[in-house]
């Protein structure tokens, strides 16, 4: 019987986060039918990001960075033995850390809520300190979920980890269809704890694998060996650099909540759609490099020219992918979120309202993905500190563009003050295009001179313009003759399709195509 054939790490990354985000979108299309755009939907989204941002910081962000370079180095220098002892002292110490946090973090839930939802009063205030004291056990289970993450990638098991997030997905969507006729303040108490419970069975299918691979481990509380250190070392500055996003978020989820209750689940529906091919794409394929790039060995130019040639392969990549989003979620959001949520309490009035906060944050969409591509390019080298550097300058940028543009700009023009969500959106996506500049330029003085992509980036434009010309011009017939849900999901499939096809017969895809369908076609003849 043939070998099936090897899949590359950004694919196997990119299946797990596709399976991910897809189980996401059935939660969020369950949770809209419900919820809409509701103040409840609001307080929801407010109490999930508090913890949320401990998960990010703590996990996917920081521990990714710090402890995925010196854990993938000592593999491959076959120091098996030491990569157990390094791969069990964090666990221990993690799981110390997060049980403090978890609990400070139940105690202070009054005022983190003052924090992060500063709008919030009375009923609304009340039940978002209700929720965030039951997120937070959950979200400490999805931190140790990270250090699995960790450990499975650098063993090039990616496929798991990053599909594990079905699971969770999958035990919300249950609590939300068993409870469903109950009212909403009561619904969005079992929506949490069915959060709480997914998080447990995510972390639980992925140990199994985890104690397979990384054997032979050794749990211990110890910060003595070398490793151990360097990881403790680069945590700290990583926790800001990495956890950039997060940061933003939280920033972001205090300013809508001034403006209104309903403004931060309007953000939320946008964010999730935006996050899309930020995970498919700038997640996924950073998540595959950082393991290669740090198992990078030789002479310092040697280890230089290969980052430059994976970084440039991996920039060409996410711009097949990113620049066609970009145009769709400017000029066909509205068939996007649409075939998203409408529906139940989610109706066109909330949908304009998505799709213009969506179409607004898309401006910082191509620098946001392949910053994260860089900074992993830093990681690989130890440096956690450049990336910080150019993190909190986003940060800052972020934080007092948006409170301009969503507290006092609307007022200045007389627009409708919900405006201020995509104005929000707007100063985020400038912000990603400053930190882009400065951690290319850096990057840049480390290793070498990147390659330019303008020509094969120009083409790219003209072909998801192109794309969506003509989708524009199909909708129209087919909202005629079908119903709406149907004419979107249309008009996006003969958008994807058009691009595609421009794409190959420019040559402008990044990997030729048709010579593996010619390949593929010969194989089937010969069979």
């Amino acid at each position: 019987m043939p070998m099936l054939p090897k899949l590359p790490a950004s694919l196997l990354v990119g299946l797990g986060i596709l399976a991910s985000r897809l189980s996401g979108l059935i939660r969020n299309k369950v949770f809209a039918y419900y919820f809409g755009d509701s103040e409840i939907a609001g307080v929801y989204r407010a109490a999930q990001r508090i913890p949320n941002v401990l998960q990010n910081l703590l996990g996917e962000g920081a521990l990714s960075a710090s402890f995925i370079p010196a854990y993938a180095r000592l593999l491959a220098e076959g120091r098996a033995d030491d990569a157990g002892r390094l791969a069990g002292a964090i666990f221990g110490l993690l799981s110390l850390a997060v049980s403090v946090l978890v609990a400070v973090g139940i105690g202070l839930a009054p005022w983190l809520t003052r924090v992060i939802a500063p709008g919030f009063t009375g009923e609304h205030y009340v039940l978002t300190v209700r929720l965030v004291r039951i997120f937070f056990p959950g979200i400490g289970i999805l931190v140790l979920s990270a250090w699995c993450l960790g450990i499975l990638n650098s063993h090039r098991r990616f496929l798991l980890p990053y599909a594990a997030p079905v699971a969770l997905n999958a035990v919300v969507v249950v609590t939300l269809l068993v409870f469903g006729g109950q009212p909403l303040d009561r619904l969005v108490v079992w929506t949490t704890w069915g959060a709480v419970v997914g998080s447990l069975v995510m972390f639980g299918i992925q140990l199994p694998t985890v104690w397979r691979v990384a054997s032979p481990l050794r749990l211990s509380w110890r910060v003595d060996g070398a490793p151990t250190r360097e990881v403790i070392r680069n945590f700290f500055p990583a926790l800001v650099s990495r956890g950039v996003a997060q940061i933003s978020s939280y920033l972001d989820n205090l300013l809508a909540s001034l403006v209104s209750p309903s403004a931060v689940g309007v953000l939320g529906y946008a964010q999730d759609v935006y996050m899309l091919p930020v995970s498919l794409f700038g997640i996924a394929i950073s998540a595959a490099e950082l393991p290669a790039l740090a198992s990078a060995t030789g002479a310092r130019e040697t280890v230089a020219a290969q980052m430059r040639d994976r970084l440039t392969r991996a920039i060409g990549q996410m711009s097949f992918f990113v620049i066609p989003s970009s145009v769709a979620f400017v000029a066909l959001g509205g068939s996007i979120v649409g075939v998203l949520y409408r529906g139940g309490r989610f109706d066109d009035r909330a949908a304009t309202a998505v799709w213009l906060t969506l179409a607004a944050a898309t401006i910082g969409l191509r620098a946001a993905t392949q910053a994260r591509l860089y900074a992993s390019g830093f990681y690989a080298l130890g440096d956690t500190r450049t990336p910080l550097r150019y993190a909190l300058l986003r940060v800052g940028l972020a934080a007092g563009g948006g409170a301009l543009a969503a507290l006092y700009v609307p007022t200045w023009l007389g627009w409708p003050p919900m405006w201020g969500v995509a104005g929000l959106a707007a100063a985020s996506g400038v912000a990603a295009w400053v930190e882009f500049f400065f951690l290319r330029r850096a990057l840049q003085a480390e290793i070498g001179q990147l390659a330019s992509h303008h020509l094969e980036s120009a083409g790219l434009w003209l072909c998801a313009l192109l794309a969506a010309a003509g989708a524009w011009a199909g909708l129209g017939p087919m909202r005629s003759v079908f119903p709406s849900w149907l004419a979107d999901l249309g008009g996006l499939a003969l958008y994807g399709t058009t691009y595609l096809a421009a794409a190959v017969i420019l040559g402008l895809a990044p990997v030729d195509i048709r010579a593996r369908l010619r390949r593929l076609g010969r194989r089937s003849s010969e069979e």
